[in-house]
């Protein structure tokens, strides 16, 4: 008798190891339906960003009246745990617990963090819009309570998925270790795509109360996510429990051998570079469309989709690139030139009061910045020895988010500093413009550093191969002698 069942699940099995990037790194020990559950932790991250840097930042500074400075230094609070991902990792693959865990705990505690976040943050919107009772408190508490709430989601996000990754790299080989992290990278941008669908559809008729139930249900989604995600990923080790498993070097010893590897110093000089120019746009973007365009909250929510869904087809087109033989780091400069005209697109949105222009450039700006981030992504990873690729994750994370943040919080001063200047008859458009032009002179700066990388000489296999007839000794010297910074394919 014909199974229909198993005739289903073979042909979605093959569909999602075709079509879906980085599907290929399932197995049957961890198979896709597992990588997937365990990829909802990213889809909490997306949903907690957009919501963050699109939804809310946009209301802050436009319906709320809150100085666009403000609303980018809360946006930038969460950067002062950044630079500590890479110590969150290493600390993740010592951690000692009487259940025999190391990774689940820390997830646990960055999910509460992102919760308490979001149960802090209603109340503060309640103050600075002076809703209901509300009207009488005084405006420093919203502002103070909206500060701690972006603080707690920010906290929770770093740990969250700098941990979530490192769990999904113990899962699988590590041949297919850079797979997986592209894949829970994809995760992340389909979770942005969705949850700002929804926020638009939900905040179609904006109040302040609609907008208070969506933070709220938020919430709830995020703790039920994180906990399915985690369901039965991490296996118990109770000799963990005893004596704790990882690295018996320390923290500075370990990161100074990964920033001693040829070309490393200069790779993540570029990330910042290249992140910042991406990323300074975040908070001003939806403001833009609204004071310039005169977009509404719902169709501003959706150019988050549009820059996710820019950044999700950079990512499928990067990871097919990479395995065709392209360059990490020719990728990361492909995508950095695809950059510098997109802005220059949403630049001239505001002459032409073009919606579909900035639209344009914001798919473009999306696409650019995903095939950058996955080419320096698996630049980093490959440039790092194999007992290091935690700790590459979390130095690659560390840097863009703190880059990100700077960013973020810069863009926002700028945008003031030119309102204030009345007496220079600044137009509406001048204030984001402004940002815009130098993003895209980041951009630049950075495309440029990244050229010189272009001649470093990979590992190549006949080189390893002569070193191993030297032994231990003349293949660590290889291997420290060259730099993986370039090699299309992962050794």
């Amino acid at each position: 008798m014909f199974n229909y069942k198993s005739y289903a699940l073979r042909k979605i099995s093959g569909v999602g190891v075709r079509y879906l990037p980085f599907a290929d790194a399932a197995s049957d020990d961890v198979p896709l339906s597992r990588l997937l559950r365990l990829s909802l932790f990213q889809v909490s991250v997306g949903m907690a960003l957009v919501l963050m840097v699109g939804t809310l930042n946009r209301v802050m500074i436009v319906e709320l009246k809150v100085p666009a400075a403000l609303v980018a230094g809360m946006l930038a609070l969460p950067l002062l745990f950044a630079p500590f991902r890479a110590l969150i990792g290493f600390r993740s693959d010592r951690f000692q617990s009487a259940l025999g865990l190391r990774r689940l705990p820390y997830i646990f505690k960055g999910t509460m963090l992102q919760f308490g976040g979001f149960a802090i943050m209603p109340f503060a919107l309640l103050v600075l819009s002076g809703y209901g009772e509300a009207i009488n408190a005084p405006r420093w508490i919203g502002l103070s309570s909206a500060a701690l709430a972006f603080l707690l989601v920010g906290a929770g996000v770093h740990i969250v998925q700098t941990i979530g990754l490192a769990l999904a790299t113990d899962l699988v080989p590590e041949a297919d270790q850079p797979k997986v992290v592209g894949l829970m990278y994809v995760m992340l941008l389909v979770g942005m795509i969705v949850s700002a669908f929804a926020y638009g559809v939900l905040l179609e008729n904006y109040t302040p109360g609609r907008l208070i139930q969506v933070i709220q249900g938020s919430a709830v989604i995020t703790i039920a996510l994180n906990f399915y995600a985690m369901w039965k990923q991490e296996a118990r080790d109770r000799n963990r429990a005893i004596t704790p498993q990882g690295p018996q070097v320390g923290f500075s010893e370990a990161w100074a051998r990964l920033t001693e590897r040829p070309g490393m110093m200069r790779l993540l000089t570029v990330i910042a570079l290249g992140t910042a120019g991406f990323g300074m746009a975040d908070v001003l973007l939806e403001p833009f469309g609204g004071q310039v365009l005169l977009m509404s909250v719902a169709e501003t929510t959706r150019l988050t989709v549009f820059l996710a869904c820019g950044s999700l087809v950079g990512f499928v087109m990067a990871s097919r690139w990479l395995g065709a033989g392209t360059r990490p780091i020719e990728m990361s400069i492909f995508g950095a030139a695809v950059g510098i005209p997109a802005f220059g697109l949403i630049v001239w949105s505001s002459t032409l009061l073009s919606v579909p222009v900035l639209w344009t450039g914001t798919v473009l700006a999306g696409f650019g910045a995903g095939l950058f981030a996955h080419g320096t992504l698996t630049a980093t990873m490959r440039s790092a020895p194999r007992d290091q690729i935690g700790l590459s994750l979390g130095a690659w994370g560390a840097v863009q988010a703190t880059s990100a943040g700077v960013a973020i919080a810069l863009g926002g001063v700028i945008r003031d500093v030119i309102v204030a200047k009345e007496t220079m008859g600044a137009s509406a458009a001048m204030p984001y413009t402004s940002v815009f032009a130098l993003e895209a002179g980041l951009l630049t700066l950075g495309l440029l550093l990244a050229l010189p990388l272009r001649g470093k000489t990979g590992l190549r296999k006949t080189t390893l191969e002569a070193a191993e007839k030297s032994g231990p000794t003349g293949v660590k010297d290889a291997q420290t002698a060259a730099s993986p910074l370039v090699e299309g394919r992962a050794g």
